[in-house]
């Protein structure tokens, strides 16, 4: 077989190729890829302790090797190991342990930060007097190249590797209407007397924690806090603690108990000698309270006391208000001039103005403690004293003299406490019960005197107006009588004048019927003798029975029986005891 000149250097060209590239030392990067060297040889080792070579000593080399040719790195002096980019997640921070550096000084627990782009530059943070260990400077969101023979990067794919729960390794996201309250856990300690760090200027919300130690920052609880959003904030370096804002609901103000903060400075003035008061940011007692609203307070180093700005009502009696304040009040037990003891039921209306209420709460520390240390003795004691100036009576007859009393009383002291006193009230009235037995008996026994009175004098009404109505009844008959003897007297008149006219009537009538019974008589006699002279006077006679029994309907059989006589004679015997009959019934009747 014939090989041609060409043909032969085609052939050696890809072992020219090789050699070449070894005899350069050529090593080549890829774009998302970080060359880590080692030195296998060199005239010059590693002092004692030092792992990172930074002048061509033997051992890992400082400078990595970016994307790309690179010469010289023969591979019986060097290794070139190939690593990814560092990546962190959106939404996520990258925890830093350098394994090389100057040693963490006493008091302190992380490395401090020195400009070496983003531990980018090993050669930088090792000439920058980087410290060995945990990092207090963080990776954000990005993609880094960083010699990971010098440093570990904590993400959250490998912190459980590392011991470290990968939540926390999201950026700290704080809620709406919450504040974060920041411990830190580097920096020099908290000085004596003092229960939170100061307020340090410049560390951009705890995320540059190189800033907040430069400034001084002091280690433990801060008097700062972080507001509502996320923050880049290194676990290592500070914890954060989310807690409600302090609301303050309408009808009240805050009053804000600062125990951390800018040197005490009273402003209260002359006058005001129970207590003082501090402008905001000093420690003490804010002379400007909190309106109505939410304020982002940092409730680990001060107290809001709510103070209602509306009417506040307090009783001493067995009921309690809602906001509780009257909760250890009882009725008030006093002795009265008498040596009686009672219970008295009180009701005390107060106000606290919003600009008073620092002043109140500056003297008496919380309004329960105004309850407790001043409305309670002073309204106790007013009445317990007042009481020996009079009865158990008189308090139940002239309730509203002393309410009136106590209510003038009370509202003069409270002004010394910037207190406004609206109403002062008594409530139920207990008296002792043998005290209250005896007056009923009493009261009971007045009543049925004044019943019985009242009946009596009823009664004597009531006869009074029996001999009254007597009185009108016999004046009545009186005047009836009188009335009667008059009409009787008339009637008299009337009966004589009657009588006479009647006498005189009966005269003219009986003559008038005396000539008539005459004429009559006169007449009938003619007829008689008529009738005798033309008949006979048997025949006549028995004519006459027969038109009697005609004209009186007179029974002749069943009521009267005739025998033994016969003729006219007989008949007539008849007629006669008939009549006689009749008579006789009639008479019966």
């Amino acid at each position: 077989m014939h090989f041609s000149q060409n043909d032969l250097w085609w052939a050696l060209t890809p072992a020219i190729l090789i050699a070449g590239w070894h005899l350069l030392g050529i090593t080549f990067i890829h774009e998302r890829e970080t060359g880590i060297v080692v030195k296998r040889w060199s005239w010059r080792n590693l002092r004692a302790g030092q792992i990172i070579a930074l002048k061509g000593e033997a051992g890992i080399q400082a400078d990595t090797l970016s994307p790309g040719p690179h010469f010289f790195y023969w591979i019986w002096q060097y290794t070139v190991t190939r690593t990814g980019l560092v990546e962190v997640p959106q939404d996520h921070i990258a925890l830093i342990v350098a394994h090389a550096g100057e040693p963490i000084p006493p008091g302190r627990i992380l490395g401090r930060q020195v400009a070496c782009d983003h531990f980018q530059d090993a050669r930088a943070f090792l000439t920058g007097g980087g410290e060995k260990g945990r990092q207090n400077a963080v990776l954000t969101t990005g993609t880094y190249r960083i010699n990971t023979a010098l440093f570990d990067v904590i993400t959250p794919w490998n912190a459980a590797g590392h011991g470290i729960d990968p939540v926390s390794l999201r950026l700290h996201k704080v809620e709406p209407d919450r504040v974060g309250i920041v411990t830190t856990l580097d920096g020099t300690p908290i000085t004596d007397g003092d229960i939170a760090g100061p307020l340090v200027p410049g560390h951009d919300n705890f995320q540059s924690a190189q800033a907040f130690l430069d400034q001084g920052g002091r280690r433990g609880l801060q008097e700062q806090i972080v507001l509502s959003g996320q923050w880049n904030i290194n676990p290592w370096f500070a914890q954060v603690e989310q807690v409600p804002m302090v609301e303050i609901p309408i009808g009240h103000v805050g009053v804000v108990i600062s125990y951390v903060g800018k040197a005490h400075e009273d402003v209260s003035g002359a006058d005001f000698k129970h207590g003082d008061l501090v402008l905001t940011g000093h420690k003490g007692v804010w002379v400007s309270p909190l309106l109505p609203g939410k304020h982002p307070i940092n409730t680990r180093v001060t107290r809001v006391e709510l103070v209602p700005t509306t009417n506040i009502v307090l009783n001493w009696a067995t009921r309690t208000e809602a906001h509780a304040y009257d909760a250890k009040l009882n009725s008030i037990t006093v002795r009265s001039r008498d040596g009686f003891a009672f219970n008295l039921d009180v009701s005390q209306i107060i106000h606290i103005g919003a600009n008073e209420a620092p002043r109140v709460i500056s003297r008496a520390g919380s309004l329960q403690n105004l309850v407790d240390h001043v409305l309670q003795p002073l309204v106790g004691n007013y009445f317990r004293n007042s009481a020996q100036d009079y009865t158990v009576l008189d308090f139940l007859s002239a309730r509203s003299h002393r309410q009136s009393e106590a209510a003038q009383h009370i509202e003069v002291a409270l002004r010394d406490y910037d207190v406004e006193a609206i109403d002062t009230l008594i409530g139920d009235i207990t008296p002792p019960e043998t005290l209250m037995k005896t007056q009923t008996d009493r009261k009971i026994a007045e009543e049925q005197r004044k019943t019985y009175e009242t009946q009596e004098a009823a009664e004597t009404q009531r006869q009074q107006l029996v001999r009254q109505t007597s009185l009108a009844d016999i004046q009545r008959d009186v005047v009836g009588a009188e009335q009667g003897v008059q009409i009787a007297e008339l009637h008299a008149r009337a009966t004589v004048r009657k009588s006479q006219g009647d006498a005189e009537s009966t005269r003219l009538r009986a003559d008038g019927d005396a000539d008539a019974i005459r004429a009559t008589g006169n007449a009938k006699a003619e007829a008689y003798r008529a009738g005798v002279e033309s008949l006979g006077s048997e025949s006549y006679a028995l004519i006459q029975l027969m038109q009697i029994i005609g004209e009186r309907n007179v029974r002749v059989v069943p009521d009267v029986a005739v025998s033994g006589a016969t003729g006219a004679n007989g008949l007539l015997d008849a007629l006669m005891a008939m009549m006689v009959k009749k008579e006789r019934n009639s008479e019966e009747e």
